[in-house]
């Protein structure tokens, strides 16, 4: 299930990508899948590691796939040279950082002048529900959990500020938020409930199958209640 649009982030065969919190690496995966040179990284480095594991085996079956890597990293400390990379991917991150300027800052200097990034938070609305149905479903209350709210103007603001240009938005997984919402009502960690999980399941469904009737609904329901805010930006020249 993926958030970004690799099309609308520009990225090309023998490209490299860096995606900041990889976590299960659905998006390294395809963008390495699409030729991309990878670099994954995550806090969590039981999550690097299967990553790793996962980028080398598609370079290994399905060239011409080209080798990706994982490595643990600090957001806020990259280990990398200015102007590393082509594109970067930050999808769901900065709601999880204290300090997202510097975050986003990290992600300037590592991107070429010229290269694209693509930046996902959750979206206002759906997550203003999440944050008002329980206090269980953020932090304090999780650590790590999500520590602020974005609107479009907010997100918008954080990157202009790191010196990036703004190319467009969209919002994603319309579908998702109502999953969300009753995980919030029942309790987040409750997700054996008959609800959530029936809902659980319809939405592996439609991931695995992309029914017509689905895939329509999450379209005419994302400029509302998208799940997840995407925004596309350009490091000047």
């Amino acid at each position: 299930m993926l958030t970004v649009r690799y099309e609308q982030l520009g990225l090309r065969p023998g490209e490299r990508l860096l995606d900041l919190g990889c976590g299960g690496g659905r998006h390294a995966y395809e963008a390495s899948r699409r030729g991309a040179r990878v670099t994954a990284i995550d806090a969590d480095l039981g999550q690097v590691e299967e990553v790793a594991a996962m980028l080398a085996a598609l370079a290994a079956e399905a060239p011409p796939s080209s080798p990706g890597h994982a490595l643990g990293a600090d957001a806020l400390r990259l280990p990398f040279r200015a102007a590393s990379f082509d594109r970067v991917i930050a999808a769901e991150v900065l709601e999880h950082l204290p300090d997202d300027h510097r975050a986003m800052a990290e992600l300037a200097r590592v991107l070429r002048p010229g290269g694209t990034m693509a930046v996902t938070v959750p979206a206002w609305l759906p997550e203003r529900f999440c944050w008002a149905l329980s206090d269980d479903y953020h932090a304090p209350a999780v650590p790590g959990g999500h520590i602020r709210i974005y609107s479009t103007a907010g997100l918008t603001g954080v990157l202009r500020r790191a010196g990036l240009v703004i190319l467009g938005h969209h919002r994603a997984h319309a579908l998702h938020s109502p999953y969300w919402w009753l995980r919030c009502a029942v309790g987040p960690a409750n997700d054996g409930h008959p609800l959530v999980a029936a809902y659980h399941r319809m939405l592996v469904w439609d991931i695995t199958n992309r029914p017509r009737c689905l895939r329509l609904a999450d379209r005419l329901l994302n400029p509302v209640l998208g799940k997840s805010l995407v925004l596309y930006a350009r490091k000047p020249r």
